[in-house]
């Protein structure tokens, strides 16, 4: 059996009753001055005020609303801790924080220290305004520009040199052979469409990458999200000999998610289980409240599994588990890369179980 699960922690009923994660309200600390909030929340930037100890004292909405959770990581970080120790008001100090969990990002951070003078006018004698500059977005293009040459370069080279081969084949020794055109015709049609999904594939990676670091805040409907699976593995499960099975989902289950980035998660497990676990294999495809810490969606066939080596690398990319599937049939081994990326954006976890001796 081969089982794929991941979840959020982020979730609420069509009734309101579970707050939604994105909220955005700040909860400055008692003894504020009024000025100095009005003036931090007029910015329209991410802007951080910071009391003596380095602490968050307020921040704004927009603050709020592009860093999330990650606020109060970027302030921990200890380089911005450093920075405070040695800031006056004199001068102002930039410096780039590298954050790692969930995901990469990276941040630059612009901290002034207010002249006693300021501080008085705006009612606040503590005063050091940080702005932050999200410039994740920045470093993944430039990552994902080499890193697609470099991929590109090296998945294409077996396909293309297969390609060369034939056509000077065709072009010499079987250049009246009319029975071997045909049958390297064929082959290279299947080598071209090969290097065609993988070129989709590591461009759907790259945009999902790019995006990686904005978690989503729409509301979807679980009940939705099976809809749209059902009806897109249609030609998938037609031209196999397996039965997909969509288990229940309670309609008022709503939580925040790109639908569809959630629905190609979903269709890429179903199509990695049609290719490894087996023919005649059951697939059941499955969304629920996980006690209401978040939901929890599973992908589960009866199938052969992997051998628990391989388990820690299935989501590497273009890691193959080798003698699994005919050539026709081998995939581009960046489905499971881009489950995870996928998931990693979404502040979810990715799990998978493989039991080799049950099916």
């Amino acid at each position: 059996m081969l089982g794929w699960g991941f979840s959020w922690r982020a979730w609420h009923r069509r009734s309101g009753q579970a707050q939604s994660a994105s909220s955005l309200t700040s909860q400055p600390l008692s003894g504020e001055g009024p000025k100095a909030s009005a003036f931090c929340d007029l910015l329209p930037i991410p802007a951080v005020l910071l009391d003596r100890g380095g602490r968050i004292y307020h921040a704004n909405r927009v603050a709020h609303s592009t860093f999330g959770d990650a606020l109060g990581a970027v302030i921990r970080h200890p380089a911005v801790q450093s920075v405070l120790t040695t800031l006056t008001p004199e001068t102002g100090v930039v410096t780039r924080v590298e954050l790692d969990v969930p995901v990469r990002r990276i941040v630059q951070v612009t901290f002034r220290k207010w002249s006693e003078r300021f501080a008085s006018d705006i009612g606040w004698t503590e005063g050091v305004l940080a702005v932050l500059d999200d410039c994740s977005e920045v470093e993944v293009v430039d990552r994902m520009r080499a890193d697609f040459v470099a991929y590109a370069s090296h998945e294409l080279r077996t396909p293309l040199a297969s390609l060369i081969g034939f056509i000077e084949t065709l072009q010499g020794p079987a250049s009246d052979d009319p029975a071997a055109q045909q049958q390297f015709l064929a082959i290279m049609a299947a080598q071209a469409a090969r290097m065609e999904r993988l070129i989709e594939r590591l461009l759907y990676l790259s945009r999902v990458q790019r995006l990686e670091h904005m978690r989503p805040s729409e509301m979807v409907a679980a009940q939705d999200i099976m809809d749209r699976v059902l009806e897109d593995s249609q030609i998938l499960i037609r031209s196999s000999e397996a039965r997909l099975i969509i288990m229940p989902t309670d309609e008022d289950l709503f939580f925040p998610a790109d639908e569809d980035q959630i629905v190609q998660v979903l269709l890429n497990l179903v199509e990695n289980a049609l290719k490894y676990a087996g023919p005649k294999i059951e697939i059941r495809v499955g969304i629920t409240a996980d006690n209401g810490k978040g939901v929890e969606i599973t992908v589960a066939d009866n199938g052969r599994g992997v051998e628990t080596q391989h388990v820690p690398r299935l989501t590497e990319r273009f890691y193959r588990v080798e003698g699994r599937v005919t050539a026709s049939q081998s995939g581009t081994g960046l489905g499971l890369a881009i489950v995870k990326h996928i998931v990693d954006r979404m502040v979810g976890a990715f799990g998978l179980k493989a039991h080799r001796a049950r099916g």
